[in-house]
């Protein structure tokens, strides 16, 4: 095996068992929660509320667009003008395409898991997950399989990711709940 493959934790009997591998994104296939965090701290504190990247990731980490955005009003006292969303995006997206990277050891483990389907189930908009993708090379890896909490009634903490394709009913490795495992395993590899 090559040294920057990373063999992911149930690469063994249980492989055979594996037949979808579902990846949340942020924290797992790329670290962009963190710079997304900071570009809303700064936009926070450009509206009056002064707020450090922890207060954003305490406040922020996991939402959808439209709940952070709904929690930013409610910070400052008013609603947030359309204008506001859109001027938000093109700082996170001006970010991610400078400092945007690939979790370490994702790419091995794609490599190393490449013939069992795989997709990604994130709280991120189909947007983000497009731009992300793009600017780290791995849109091949996930093809069309990237679904958006936008696409379901429910997000996080109880997604309905399962309504995205009824007809399939694929049985799941949920790296998100393999994580720490999983995150043990690139910690030690390299």
């Amino acid at each position: 095996m090559r040294a920057d493959v990373v063999r992911p934790a149930c690469a063994t009997a249980t492989e055979a068992l594996v037949k979808l591998i579902v990846f949340d994104f942020d924290g797992v296939v790329a670290d962009s929660e963190v710079l997304a965090n900071t570009v809303l701290a700064e936009f926070v504190t450009e509206l009056g509320v002064p707020m450090s990247l922890d207060d954003s990731l305490r406040t922020f980490m996991g939402k959808r667009l439209a709940d952070v955005l709904a929690s930013i009003g409610e910070l400052t006292g008013r609603p947030m003008p359309a204008a506001s969303a859109d001027d938000f995006w093109r700082r996170t997206l001006a970010r991610f395409r400078t400092d945007l990277q690939a979790i370490d050891g994702v790419r091995g483990y794609l490599a190393a898991t490449a013939g069992t389907p795989r997709c990604i189930a994130s709280s991120s908009t189909p947007e983000r997950l497009a731009a992300c993708l793009d600017i780290l090379a791995l849109a091949d890896a996930f093809g069309p399989h990237v679904y958006s909490a936008t696409h379901v009634p429910r997000g996080k903490p109880h997604p309905h990711y399962g309504a995205v394709d009824p007809r399939r009913r694929w049985h799941a490795s949920l790296v998100g709940a393999l994580r720490p495992r999983y995150d043990r395993r690139l910690r030690h590899s390299g």
